[in-house]
């Protein structure tokens, strides 16, 4: 799960009422935390270290992303690393994350150095967002060829209404071993149900002023038709076939859910 907001405001975190809603989810099982070095304007991090301070950091898997436009040796990286630890209130990481394909630092490098904090304890296990079908394939070539830790997980966009992922990257991960963990399931709330397909929505919420991930409209809403009559078969809610229908797709590993 990802921090709640404010109004759906990315920039604005209700640290009171995340802390609350983490510690619920927490007691209710879900146990993989994940934010990001740049999430809320860097303020996620020092929310969620003290949320999960006093014994709560036992309890679930941490993952965090580093954006690798911003780190281009081996000191940025421990550099900002221990930032993040510092933030997060922890002595590790369990799987940290490039925030994306940097085009310009070569892979092996940026291999290098999250092996490097893998092999001093830093981290546990890393992994990327938002790759390419080769690029995720190069990786994993590289760090077989020299013995590096490998990426282990991907986040991906992937919805029953946004199937692009199928083309290369889910052939890759099924072939490679490489869990799959699927950002905005919801298609950033637009399978909630609670849209319609003139573009309106409940006031407040997040697809009416940050109308993200790019979708087609259409196609979606056609989706939607077929989702509600099977949720109302099965006496369940759309959001609930929209993220069961994932879930039992079988290179999906778990789906982050964002609230508020």
């Amino acid at each position: 799960m990802r921090l709640p907001t404010l109004g759906g405001d990315p920039t604005r975190i209700d640290e009171d009422a995340a802390t609350a809603l983490l510690h619920e989810a927490i007691e209710r099982g879900v146990n993989y935390v994940d934010t990001a070095y740049i999430y809320h304007g860097g303020q996620s991090e020092h929310f969620l270290g003290r949320a999960l301070s006093g014994g709560w950091r036992q309890k679930v898997l941490l993952a965090t992303k580093l954006p690798v436009w911003e780190v281009k040796t081996q000191a940025d990286f421990e550099r900002l690393l221990d930032a993040q630890l510092k933030k997060l209130g922890t002595d590790h990481i369990d799987l940290y994350q490039i925030h994306g394909f940097d085009a310009v630092t070569p892979l092996d490098e940026t291999l290098r150095a999250l092996d490097d904090l893998v092999r001093q304890g830093k981290v546990r296990y890393i992994g990327a967002s938002n790759l390419a079908g080769w690029q995720l394939m190069k990786a994993l070539g590289i760090s077989a060829q020299h013995g590096l830790a490998r990426f282990e997980s991907i986040q991906s966009y992937y919805t029953i209404a946004g199937r692009d992922l199928e083309r290369e990257v889910v052939p890759v991960v099924k072939d490679q071993q490489v869990g799959v963990m699927v950002w905005s399931p919801l298609a950033g709330g637009l399978l909630s149900g609670k849209y319609m397909r003139d573009g309106s929505g409940p006031e407040g919420s997040r697809r009416v002023s940050f109308d993200f991930p790019p979708v087609n409209k259409d196609r979606a809403f056609d989706i939607l038709d077929v989702v509600r009559a099977v949720a109302e078969e099965l006496n369940a809610t759309v959001p609930q076939i929209a993220l069961a229908w994932l879930l039992h797709q079988p290179a999906v590993t778990s789906v982050i859910i964002g609230a508020k």
